[in-house]
């Protein structure tokens, strides 16, 4: 509790002192309207900034080092006004209050994202156990590498190696949240010229471990962040989900789609397919599940195929998926609605956003018959997702 304090008064103190500073002068605000001097501060005496990366056709990502953060994403829409697509926050402050602010926005998740049973993995023949943080129906799970004193808040080293591509590392000791092996990981975000967000995963460890990194954009195409999204149209290239219990945790099934409400092998939107008296959205208040994708085949993903997307008939915005992963996370922002202000003030409501996030099945390390995660010492993790904006 000390510490959390220290950062975010820390945090807040700066945004003070840069704001009398920057008083009476002009403010170099992003064409997403962020201001970056709301993000310079120090965070366990590591320095944080917002990095704006751009491509040649004026596509906009703004960065930040904490949690390896996407906190603007600007797309052109049909009208080729430029929109801003994902949720977040317009400052530091609010990312680092761990205590008052959902803060899994835009962030690098790791060493595992989603949930692993009761935060138990066996590695040999020593078994782990993991920090849990998602209590939920009296289930106790280790969720998203452990929440809170995850990657996604921490202080990565940052490098911009050109105006559209920035290095993120960071190094993860051995029993960090109970996970073993000391890891170096990172994420590489690019803007390419066809308009695509390309992330790249990385890890090297010292010992046997188990890395899962995934990306956490919560998405909304509509140029609205106020209403709710579901009339976004959603695609997933995926015959077969793995349901989940009341506690949202993979039973180990494998179940098709077919004559479900889980079936988005046609482009439909999400609100006429979320049946709130089916057992598996009914326990997730929405969608919160893995979909098992057919561009996987033969252990190998083939991240030049479109696995999932999103289509926004409002602004005509299209955004298409591709990874190299087994699987895709849909999230449909079902514990939004909170009354916490977002970017500009503005109060998401439920079901908002939709996050489209590549991984190994959730809990794989515990259902030997998935793709495992395991990552051992002389081995390179290699995780890609990209996402390709357009019009239509």
């Amino acid at each position: 509790m000390k510490n959390l304090k220290s950062i975010i008064l820390g945090a807040g103190m700066m945004a003070f002192l840069l704001s009398a500073c920057n008083s009476g002068n002009e403010v170099n605000l992003t064409v997403s309207g962020l201001n970056p001097a709301s993000f310079d501060t120090l965070i366990n005496e590591k320095p944080v900034k917002l990095y704006v990366l751009k491509n040649s056709k004026g596509m906009e990502a703004c960065i930040t080092n904490y949690g390896a953060r996407v906190v603007s994403l600007m797309v052109p829409d049909k009208d080729g006004n430029m929109t801003d697509v994902v949720l977040g926050y317009d400052n530091i402050r609010q990312y680092a209050d761990t205590l008052n602010s959902p803060n899994d926005y835009g962030s690098s998740v790791g060493r595992y994202a989603n949930r692993i049973k009761d935060g138990k993995i066996t590695i040999g023949d020593k078994e782990y156990q993991l920090r849990q943080n998602d209590n939920g129906n009296g289930a106790a799970h280790c969720l998203h590498g452990g929440g809170n004193t995850g990657w996604m808040n921490k202080v990565y080293d940052a490098e911009q190696l050109n105006d559209s591509t920035l290095k993120l590392t960071i190094v993860a000791p051995d029993g960090e949240n109970g996970f073993p092996g000391t890891v170096t990981a990172t994420t590489t975000y690019s803007l390419t010229a066809d308009n695509t967000l390309d992330i790249v995963f990385e890890a090297t460890t010292d010992a046997e471990t188990i890395i899962n990194m995934t990306n956490h954009n919560y998405y909304n195409l509509n140029g609205d962040f106020s209403k709710e999204g579901m009339d976004m149209v959603l695609y997933v290239n995926a015959d077969n989900f793995t349901p989940s219990d009341a506690s949202y945790m993979t039973t180990g099934e494998i179940k098709p789609v077919e004559g479900t409400p889980m079936d988005f092998r046609e482009p439909t939107a999400i609100g006429e397919k979320m049946d709130t008296s089916y057992v598996y959205i009914k326990n997730a208040s929405g969608y919160d599940h893995n979909w098992c994708l057919n561009t996987y085949k033969d252990g190998k993903g083939d991240d030049t195929q479109v696995c999932a997307s999103l289509y926004s008939p409002k602004t005509g915005i299209l955004l298409e998926m591709m990874t190299n992963e087994p699987g895709v996370q849909v999230y449909t922002g079902n514990f939004q609605g909170n009354g916490i202000p977002g970017k500009f003030g503005v109060l998401y409501p439920k079901h908002v956003s939709v996050c489209l996030e590549s991984q190994k099945y959730p809990d794989s390390p515990n259902k030997k018959d998935w793709v495992q995660p395991t990552l051992k010492p002389g081995e390179k993790y290699y995780s890609h997702a990209a996402y390709r904006f357009s019009v239509k």
